[in-house]
């Protein structure tokens, strides 16, 4: 079946044809658009959702409504949150919100639990996935505890930068991005711009000055 979208996905184009018939059987295709809240904190996992086009953000938020963006599900990618709650039978504790139109296969929990049980191929997959995203996870949490917010903030505007070198995103969102106050983002934005790094317009940050950022985040330590 070549023409299947389980062949989309790194690991599942190794399924026996009887399992792939029971994926494809057991499964449908969703359309989610832009802006979406796919799942929120207390809410039951009920269906893994394998992403065809799109992204979707997850990110927690502290007691005091402070927010730090987790990670982002991709094309050919799934939501490892989902797959743990869905393991656990437990409810989310993060929210995941459609940052694009989303189209996506949606894995119910019978075919979910099924499959599981049957196919080691298919458990391979979401433990390959699982275990990528937890290094990814640990990796985000000593950037948080362990490097210089602008070292930190540096990173991302290189990285989120298009190839205009132009970041689409307010104070606010960077803020999000990093897990820290928008009024660090933009005190810090403020001594870039002092420098000659960076012009900030609204919703945009120019980076007029990309090697020196990238300056400073080798001068930390870390590969721009």
């Amino acid at each position: 079946m070549p023409d299947s979208w389980i062949d989309k996905f790194k690991g599942l184009n190794r399924l026996p044809p009887d399992i792939r018939e029971a994926l494809e059987q057991g499964s449908r295709i969703v359309s989610v658009p832009s802006g979406t809240q796919v799942f929120a904190p207390g809410q039951s996992a009920d269906s893994l959702l394998l992403l065809l086009e799109g992204t979707v953000r997850v990110q927690q938020r502290s007691d005091t409504g402070r927010e730090v963006i987790l990670y982002r599900v991709h094309a050919g990618e799934s939501c490892v949150l989902t797959t743990a709650c869905m393991l656990a039978f437990e409810d989310y504790s993060a929210d995941g919100v459609a940052e694009t139109d989303v189209r996506a296969v949606a894995i119910p929990r019978q075919t979910f639990d099924d499959l599981v049980a049957r196919s080691p191929v298919f458990r391979e997959f979401l433990f390959t996935a699982y275990s990528r995203r937890i290094t990814d996870l640990f990796a985000l949490i000593d950037d948080i505890v362990f490097q210089r917010m602008d070292v930190r903030l540096a990173t991302r505007l290189v990285e989120l930068a298009d190839d205009r070198d132009v970041v689409h995103a307010t104070h606010a969102s960077l803020a999000t991005e990093l897990g820290t106050a928008r009024e660090v983002v933009s005190r810090i934005l403020s001594e870039f711009q002092r420098r000659g790094l960076i012009e900030q317009a609204r919703g945009e940050v120019h980076l007029t000055g990309r090697a020196g950022l990238e300056q400073l985040i080798r001068s930390a330590g870390v590969q721009a």
